[in-house]
């Protein structure tokens, strides 16, 4: 009796102790002040302590702690990743469009981000049936409504099915939903006209990057001259050189043919895989089809090529495919690197080692933040893909959500549907608004002194050539940064227009480039482009007289 008095006495304090600390705005809790040198008592009390009194506390006892992990301490892998996508000019265009926001006057109302290929971003309106097939996934009750079409449910209740619960909430198996896998193979044989493709070679992932980075993980292995080497295109992507200096592999270059509309000659390939024998072990061929950033797409005969090289030198091809639907020339058409491998013969279908990818987040759909993605893997050695397998469970699985995305992708409204009309439309607008506009690109970027820019084939970018005056050189050396990327900052900070400097992607020496999306819509690009066209003229009339004496 006398224990539970007191402690209602205790709970009764504490109760009103809370209530003045509430009032005061003050945190409260039981600490336990320690013995102090004076021979004070140990007892328990109430007492506040902040973060900055303890470091002054610490400070005054002459214990500095260090921080366990700083710029000297952290992975020099990390350091060395670079991502030009995201990199100094889009902090520096986050920095400009808050001050704008804060009322700072610029010679421009807004920033126009042509950095990246976020379509939405950029003002495209999503699929509708894709999201509402998503919509009934995330939120089942709206099964019973009449708003949705019946095609839409039935797609729905088919991925829900496959989910733990009925529920998009649940994990999945690590390689995805086994009926989105299925799916998936039926699209790519359906794409390839016949070639067959097995669902257990397919794999869910979180955007093509994440399959890039899992099978690459895969392949590089040994030290010094026995170093997996990575051979990438220049111009490439800049997941790829990233990847690589994250995991310590040794990258490789092969040069695009800018000459000849960004061609990738098999001779160039030959040279970069013999010098490259010279300091690590070659054994990895990316290739990105349609072509980012440069925008080209690849004929039959150059991946007939590429493959006979891989074939022969016991190469692992990474085919890189998510513009597979951005192809914009009619002169071109996307072959995949499965059914040209295919067509070569068996000796070749069943020996290459080949792994190909695709994204929601291009294409038509454009859904990037849904983080959707697969690849295919053909011919890879069985204890491996056990092994592959075991990899891919220690994140669990990919985005549940992106997976659904993805299913509608490769499983869309058929002829006869109730869906397939407005898909259609909504399909045709968006790829042929699109063609329009890579079309408008190169006529205007070409109209400029000092600008050439080849045909845009296929993807969602351009990546013209640019004139730099030797004076703008010299000042960009002079300021520790590359020629290309002081042309981009003066674009940003004279006309609020965001693009990437082509240092970022790599080119010959002695060039300069920048990649610029075309997602903007046609208004808004021809804006763009005619801000370029302006500021650029202006930048070789600044560095290219000389200045007048004092």
């Amino acid at each position: 009796m006398l224990r539970l008095t007191h402690r209602s006495v205790i709970i009764g304090a504490l109760e009103q102790y809370q209530v003045l600390c509430q009032t005061l705005r003050t945190p409260w809790r039981i600490q336990t002040v320690r013995l102090k040198s004076q021979g004070s008592v140990e007892h328990c009390g109430l007492k506040r302590f902040s973060t900055a009194e303890a470091t002054v506390e610490t400070r005054e006892n002459g214990k500095v702690r260090e921080r366990t992990l700083t710029m000297e301490t952290l992975n020099p892998l990390v350091k060395a990743v670079e991502y030009a996508v995201r990199g100094p000019i889009v902090i520096k265009a986050g920095e400009i469009e808050k001050g704008l926001q804060r009322g700072v006057k610029k010679p421009f109302t807004e920033v126009i981000k042509a950095n990246i290929g976020d379509a939405h971003a950029m003002g495209q309106l999503p699929i509708t049936f894709l999201r509402q097939v998503v919509a009934l996934c995330t939120c089942p009750e709206l099964l019973d409504s009449p708003m949705f079409p019946e095609d839409a449910k039935q797609r729905a209740r088919r991925i829900l099915q496959g989910c733990g619960g009925n529920s998009l909430g649940s994990y999945s198996a690590s390689q995805g939903i086994d009926c989105i896998r299925e799916d998936i193979a039926t699209y790519i044989e359906q794409r390839d006209h016949g070639v067959p493709a097995s669902w257990d070679n397919i794999y869910l992932t979180t955007g093509a990057s994440d399959g890039i980075m899992s099978v690459l993980k895969l392949l590089v292995s040994g030290q010094g001259l026995s170093r997996t080497g990575v051979m990438i295109p220049i111009p490439q992507y800049p997941l790829y050189s990233a990847a690589i200096s994250e995991m310590e592999a040794v990258q490789v270059n092969y040069y695009l043919d800018e000459d000849n509309c960004w061609a990738l000659d098999i001779n160039e390939l030959h040279r970069a895989f013999q010098a490259a024998k010279q300091y690590c072990n070659p054994r990895v061929l990316c290739i990105i089809n349609p072509g980012n950033p440069t925008g080209q797409v690849q004929s039959k005969k150059c991946i007939e090529e590429v493959l006979h090289f891989a074939y022969e030198e016991k190469l692992f091809v990474l085919s890189d495919e998510v513009y597979q639907d951005n192809v914009y020339s009619p002169d071109c058409q996307f072959h995949s690197f499965k059914k040209v491998l295919y067509e070569m013969g068996a000796e070749y279908f069943n020996n290459v080692e080949l792994a190909s990818f695709h994204s929601t987040s291009k294409g038509y759909t454009g859904e990037c933040g849904f983080r959707g993605g697969y690849m295919e893997l053909i011919n890879l050695d069985p204890e491996v893909k056990g092994q592959l397998v075991k990899m891919l469970s220690v994140r669990l699985c990919p985005p549940v959500v992106g997976q659904a995305a993805m299913d509608v992708i490769v499983n869309p409204p058929l002829p006869g549907e109730p869906s397939f009309p407005k898909f259609y439309k909504e399909k045709n607008a968006v790829l042929g608004a699109l063609a329009e506009k890579a079309k408008l690109t190169e006529q205007i970027l070409n109209l400029v002194p000092g600008i050439t820019c080849n045909p845009v084939q296929g993807a969602m970018y351009a990546f013209p050539r640019i004139f730099i005056p030797p004076r703008a050189v010299d000042e960009a050396k002079a300021s520790g940064m590359a020629p290309d990327m002081l042309y981009c900052l003066r674009l940003l900070e004279e006309t609020g227009i965001c693009i990437v400097p082509g240092s970022g992607f790599g080119q010959k020496e002695g060039t300069y480039h920048f990649r610029m999306t075309i997602l903007p819509s046609t208004e808004k690009l021809k804006f763009l482009l005619e801000k370029i066209q302006a500021f650029h003229i202006k930048f070789l009339q600044e560095y290219s007289v000389p200045e007048e004496p004092l």
